[in-house]
């Protein structure tokens, strides 16, 4: 019996069922074989009546973005496929983020303060061979899903939305006037939160490969020695089957929570979960200083995310990915909670709007899902961060690298440090960063040109330089604000969302 199989059937819920069922799904993404649904039609017919001002498919993330809507009077139906709850392990996140809560008046300070579960500090950053940096207050928040969903839920519910749930989304026909979503529910604009695998998605991209993927497995478990700190991004070993492992730590309510995760393109050759979840238990002894066997598991945590080098503009009308469907967040990051989060604020009053100017064709909402040079900048990260599949580096070329850049990072401060680690990269940290590395490690930086590739290298150059000039212009947008008011209302409508791009697209949407 293989370490996986040891510990995961003591776990209750058929846990290696799930995690081989994942594995199979990960199989057709790779191998490019799965069917394309077809759930989405169109026709030129008018659907007359409307019920709804915005179907939401999706409720575990889709609950924030129609609690927000519904808070401001729009007519919100939710759709679930099972029971809307929340998981049981803790979503991380940083505590200024989660104000978006309390700005949208969806949670009163007491409920906010009540979801966040578990606290830690500081966290630390370490990679084989390197210097350790510690930070304090970035992702150090453990919020709890199941409080937070159920608040939200009560919330929208006396709002006047309506939730219904065990209805999985079977179809949806595009109207010139709505969405007809289930040959029931009709709508002004559906609203697609049902992650990066939404049927809906699948569609739209007729099967394109991601770009990237992401494995993450990990277990939440007693037995380990007392520690408050935690680990946002450390590596111990070199390169082995073509990945570099990193790692991450944190205390939770019930344990301790340690997960594995590597980066890679969609080759078929690639290692599968299982195979990915044996060498985290074979490496935990050596990461934790413990032993599987003092240890007592309370769940094994598991999932892969693909990240697209671009974030999908639907084909029809009246249709909005948002979250993962968006295809929106990072290469670097998780997407999921943190990422539907950071633009919580940004889609509720984007789609506010152009619900209230109706302004719902396809050309018309796409700005709700800009460019951001951000985000496109981070490809070349995340390619530093990885193998391809033949191809032949130092194995600890990649923790070289990344200790060298964050010993770079911590000397320039925490204005550099703490955005990057959450996910932030803005132009004059950026620029910082890669001047001081390239004088102090010209050697380092000249082994990764052949790892990423020349052609990666001149793209990213074009997303830097985007960076630099979003950034001038969001400054420009913060001066013309009080001319924006006497804007008529479509012409408003598209500046914000000029505004919005350019505030997101440089990385000012941070604040500490």
């Amino acid at each position: 019996m293989s370490l996986t199989e040891n510990v995961l059937s003591q776990l209750p819920g058929n846990i290696l069922d799930k995690l081989r069922q994942a594995d199979r799904i990960l199989t057709s993404v790779r191998e490019d074989n799965a069917p394309v649904p077809m759930v989405v039609k169109e026709t030129q017919q008018p659907l007359g009546a409307i019920d709804w001002d915005v179907v939401i498919c999706g409720g575990t993330l889709g609950i924030l973005i129609g609690c927000a809507l519904a808070v401001k009077g729009v007519r919100v139906a939710l759709i679930e496929r099972s029971m809307l709850r929340g998981r049981e392990q803790e979503w991380n996140i940083s505590r200024k983020e989660l104000q978006v809560f309390l700005e949208l008046n969806l949670l009163t300070d007491a409920e906010l303060e009540q979801a966040i579960a578990t606290q830690y500090n500081p966290a630390r950053v370490s990679f084989f061979g390197g210097t350790e940096v510690w930070v304090r207050d970035v992702l150090n928040i453990g919020v709890d899903p199941v409080y937070l969903l159920e608040t939200l839920k009560q919330r929208f519910l006396t709002s006047g939305g309506k939730l219904f749930e065990n209805t999985p989304f079977t179809e949806a026909v595009v109207h010139p006037d709505g969405v007809m979503v289930n040959n029931q529910f009709k709508t002004r604009l559906l609203i697609d939160a049902m992650g990066y695998l939404s049927p809906i998605i699948q569609q739209a991209r007729q099967g394109q490969k991601p770009d990237a993927l992401c494995l993450v497995v990990g277990t939440c478990a007693q037995g380990f020695p007392e520690n408050h700190t935690g680990d946002l991004l450390l590596s111990f070993t070199p390169v082995q089957n073509q990945c570099q492992y990193f790692w991450e730590a944190f205390p939770a309510r019930d344990g301790r929570t340690t997960y594995m995760f590597t980066y890679m393109d969609a080759n078929p050759q690639r290692l599968s979960l299982e195979a990915l979840f044996e060498d985290y238990l074979r490496l935990m002894p050596e990461y934790q200083g413990v032993e599987l066997s003092q240890l007592t598991f309370k769940r094994a945590l598991f999932g892969f995310f693909p990240s697209y080098r671009s974030p999908l503009k639907t084909p029809w009308n009246r249709i909005l990915p948002v979250g993962d469907s968006s295809g929106s967040q990072s290469p670097l990051s998780f997407g999921g909670f943190g990422a539907m989060v950071r633009h919580l604020q940004r889609l509720t009053l984007g789609i506010h709007e152009a619900l209230q100017i109706d302004q719902l064709s396809a050309k018309q909402i796409a700005p709700l899902q800009p460019y951001q040079p951000s985000l496109a900048v981070t490809w070349l990260f995340q390619k530093a961060m990885s193998v391809d599949v033949n191809q032949k580096i130092d194995p600890n070329q990649i923790n070289q690298l990344l200790s060298a850049v964050f010993q770079q990072m911590q000397q320039l401060g925490e204005s550099v440090l703490k955005p990057f680690l959450q996910d932030v990269v803005q132009f004059p940290a950026l620029t910082k960063t890669l001047i001081k590395t390239g004088v102090t490690h010209p050697g380092l930086i000249g082994k990764v040109i052949p790892q990423v590739g020349l052609g990666t290298l001149l793209g990213w150059m074009v997303h830097y330089g985007n960076l630099g000039i979003y950034s001038v212009l969001f400054w420009l947008s913060q001066m013309l604000e009080p001319w924006k008011k006497n804007l008529p209302s479509i012409s408003k409508y598209y500046w914000n969302r000029w505004s919005d791009a350019w505030k997101y697209g440089s990385g000012s949407d941070y604040s500490d």
